[in-house]
């Protein structure tokens, strides 16, 4: 009977330790994986020029000017859509063939060996810009025609080339107009394809295409107002047309001067801070912002929420943690990473309260074996 009594205690007390090691250690993991931070993981770029033609050259040096941006702050080519409506790097008139260039000093020649265009010439369709945003391709479209998205994405989408009051043209043939663009995003919502959608145009009224958008947490920049035309910024006289268009200019210069490519800078940055750089007098044009349909302030959002890559890290400690210099690997390149909380300032009062436990449920086991041991020798 004693013998017994003593088996009962021993078996008692590991169900004990092993209740502990479930509902303290594993539940604790599972709540930093789905905790506060899973709501935005993962960002996207969605870059569209949908103008042909020699003479529309800075259409094709805007829209570039854009990929280059977001891919020196981390976005890779799977997680960026590139529909270019011409290819003018190999049109006759090019004095640099092969070559694209945004400044007349010719430093970057944006059309290098490492863009990678997904919508190319004819296929440059609103049907097709339509059906890649709400996922209603054909079974035969590739992968890198795919917008992947889901509920935690961030989307930035930029689109430019000519347009008018409420429409932009896509390559002279036909138009996508603001009740399209807001029928589309609404679409997106309703499938949970988006977490938040940073949308900037550049072209004449851009302002105009925002008019009837509705869907929440959406935020929209045009580089004029109703009724307003865009500009050129400047031309360059060997290639003999504007290579770039004023609101990209001073966009790229923004990020030039305060990002240098470094995504620590770009989480520095607010929205607020990109919007106030535009001016009216440089411009020769008002820049227009809809900014109601976020519920958080644009002083809260740092550029990095959509012009970088953005993979969470949650860092755990004990049985199932990462041990070492995990800052190590969140610092490697090219690929840039958004740490949740600091290394040092999560892991240490974990361990401290995880080894604290461990002692007392230790204890209280070889207590429990003791004492059992005690009474049946008794």
């Amino acid at each position: 009977m004693k013998i017994l009594l003593f088996l009962l205690l021993v078996i008692t007390s590991l169900a004990i330790c092993e209740q502990y090691e479930f509902n303290i250690d594993k539940s604790r993991i599972a709540q930093e994986f789905l905790g506060k931070h899973s709501k935005h993981n993962n960002n996207w770029a969605v870059l569209v020029c949908t103008s042909r033609f020699w003479f529309n050259y800075r259409h094709i040096a805007n829209t570039l000017s854009f990929y280059h941006i977001v891919k020196k702050l981390g976005i890779p080519d799977s997680n960026i859509i590139l529909m270019l409506a011409d290819d003018v790097a190999c049109n006759a008139r090019n004095s640099y063939p092969a070559q694209i260039f945004n400044n007349q000093n010719k430093m970057t020649n944006l059309y290098g060996d490492n863009v990678e265009v997904d919508y190319r010439g004819y296929e440059v369709t609103v049907e097709n810009f339509m059906r890649m945003m709400t996922d209603r391709h054909e079974h035969e479209v590739p992968r890198n025609k795919r917008l992947m998205t889901d509920e935690h994405s961030n989307i930035m989408i930029y689109m430019t080339g000519h347009g008018g009051n409420e429409f932009l043209k896509f390559q002279d043939q036909e138009e996508i107009n603001s009740m399209d663009i807001a029928d589309l995003i609404e679409q997106m919502f309703e499938k949970r394809r988006y977490n938040e959608i940073l949308l900037m145009v550049d072209t004449c009224q851009a302002g105009s295409l925002f008019k009837q958008i509705y869907s929440p947490n959406v935020i929209a920049a045009g580089s004029s107002m109703i009724g307003e035309n865009s500009y050129s910024h400047h031309s360059d006289y060997d290639v003999g047309v504007a290579v770039i268009d004023r609101f990209t200019y001073f966009t790229l210069e923004f990020f030039e001067t305060y990002v240098v490519g470094d995504f620590k800078k770009a989480e520095q940055r607010t929205l607020s801070e990109l919007f106030n750089s535009y001016n009216p007098n440089t411009l020769h044009s008002t820049p227009f912002f809809k900014t109601e349909l976020s519920p958080k302030p644009l002083e809260s959002i740092p550029i990095s929420d959509f012009f970088g890559s953005d993979i969470k890290i949650n860092f755990l400690s004990g049985k199932y943690g990462i041990r070492g210099n995990a800052s190590a690997a969140v610092n490697s390149e090219p690929v840039s990473f958004k740490r949740v909380g600091k290394p040092h300032e999560r892991s240490k009062p974990e361990k401290t309260l995880e080894y604290t436990w461990d002692f007392y449920a230790t204890f209280s086991v070889l207590f429990i074996i003791v004492f059992a041991a005690s009474f049946a020798s008794k």
